[in-house]
């Protein structure tokens, strides 16, 4: 079993302006994304590929002025879509069963899944690619860039920078929990106080979190988290906008 690769992929902020990826390319990337496993075979996504600069800039702005969105040789967004399901139905004289918040849903998977495996195959290729996101802090406003219709059955979800990095480029893996920390055998396992001490202790003693709460004067890496990364209140603003959003209509 080879998980080399896997073990040692990181994300790519900073992209080459020597070596760039090409329109064939891409196509073949997201060709082979389109085989990832999905609902039905019913395929309830779209991603709307931005190349022009001038393009790329107007979505810069949206996402918070985040380099790699502009750098990048192509800025990926992907949206759960249920609307093209919804106009084959109409055609065929059949109930467009999926324009209310269970088909939204299930759209969300599928498109989750669909961007998962364009970043693998993007990476197997010898691409860097980094997700955005800032998508759901103003979906509104994503859509009224990217000409999304109004109704809901259309959601952008994330945005998907990616381009050849830079020969300077370090990939340098992210810290990660130790397994058992996300994996349950059998049945759910409630870590108790031990656990969370053992699961965070690594991450709490490495160098870089000692700057992140020095930086944000707080007193534990969680505050930093739960504080001023994500805080209440804009996880708050984006359950708003992705329930309004997927409850859209009904």
């Amino acid at each position: 079993m080879n998980t080399a690769f896997f073990n040692s992929r990181a994300s790519v902020r900073s992209f080459s302006s020597e070596k760039h990826l090409d329109r064939e390319t891409l196509d073949c990337l997201l060709a082979a994304a389109t085989h990832a496993p999905t609902t039905g075979n019913m395929q309830l996504y779209n991603v709307i590929v931005s190349t022009d600069g001038a393009a790329k800039e107007r979505l810069t702005e949206l996402h918070l002025g985040q380099p790699a969105a502009r750098n990048c040789d192509a800025l990926l967004t992907f949206c759960a879509d249920v609307r093209r399901f919804g106009k084959w139905c109409v055609a065929r004289h059949a109930e467009n069963s999926l324009a209310n918040a269970g088909g939204r849903l299930t759209a969300i998977i599928d498109a989750t899944i669909f961007a998962q495996q364009f970043v693998t195959a993007a990476e197997q290729a010898g691409l860097g690619c980094v997700y955005l996101g800032t998508v759901t802090y103003n979906i509104e406003g994503f859509c009224k860039a990217l000409g999304i219709p109004e109704g809901g059955d259309v959601i952008p979800l994330f945005s998907v920078a990616v381009g050849y990095p830079t020969e300077e480029c370090v990939f340098k893996p992210s810290d990660r929990l130790p397994l058992d920390a996300v994996v349950s055998r059998d049945t759910y396992h409630d870590a108790d106080n031990a656990d969370i001490d053992a699961y965070y202790a690594e991450k709490e003693q490495r160098e870089d979190s000692a700057r992140f709460i020095a930086e944000n004067n707080k007193s534990t890496l969680a505050q930093v988290y739960s504080e001023v990364r994500y805080p209440k209140e804009l996880n708050l603003s984006l359950g708003r906008q992705l329930m309004q959003a997927i409850a859209y209509s009904e």
